[in-house]
């Protein structure tokens, strides 16, 4: 972020990015710094939802989302970030609900880990999902994605990795067909080693 991103004591609002900025991170940057910080509540909390605010993003059809995304992020065109909470029925053991208004989000593949590029760890894992409009199973595929991260943090009591559900960070974006800045991930790995609930699979 750079020495611009500093928030002043009792300045609510970040200075305007530099020109030319744009939020690029990587898989590794998303979980161990966003929602690393997130989770644990450290660093700059004004700052970092200035970038990536917390909303239940499931009350909104996709492109309805960009509106709502971080100050900083507003004007982008490929790609927006965003924390969103478990739902009260996943607390209780249920499985989550990812409908919208107009459609549904629907998980492709299995979840896959994210790891540190450096020294391979397991930082989290990754879960994709394309979007759906119309009543499941009979909805009509969209363009509009998502790649939904949880963070992966080891236990102090029984030093045991500990996949965190409490909140996830979610990248919503659009194919579009050609390559974008967005798509310099390290290579993922199948999740099979840590337990993943049934519901999360879905």
């Amino acid at each position: 972020m750079g020495g611009w991103g500093t928030v002043k004591e009792g300045n609510l609002s970040p200075p305007p990015p530099p020109p030319g900025y744009r939020f690029y991170p990587t898989e590794e940057e998303l979980i161990t710094f966003y929602l690393h910080n997130h989770l644990l509540h450290t660093h700059n909390q004004t700052l970092i939802r200035h970038v990536i605010p917390l909303l239940n993003i499931y009350n909104f059809d996709p492109w309805h989302l960009p509106k709502h995304s971080g100050e900083l992020c507003r004007g982008d065109t490929e790609q927006w970030f965003f924390f969103t909470g478990r739902q009260d029925r996943e607390s209780r053991g249920g499985r989550p609900t990812r409908s919208t208004a107009s459609g549904y989000w629907k998980a492709t593949g299995s979840p896959s880990y994210v790891r540190a590029a450096a020294a391979g760890k397991v930082i989290g894992v990754r879960k994709s999902m394309v979007f759906y409009k119309g009543k499941a199973p009979m909805g009509c595929k969209t363009k509009w994605k998502m790649n939904e991260y949880r963070a992966i943090q080891q236990d102090p009591a029984t030093c045991t990795p500990r996949l965190r559900n409490e909140v996830s960070l979610c990248r919503v974006y659009v194919v579009s067909g050609s390559t974008r800045a967005f798509d310099r991930r390290p290579e993922a790995f199948p999740a099979t080693a840590i337990k993943i609930d049934k519901e999360d699979r879905l």
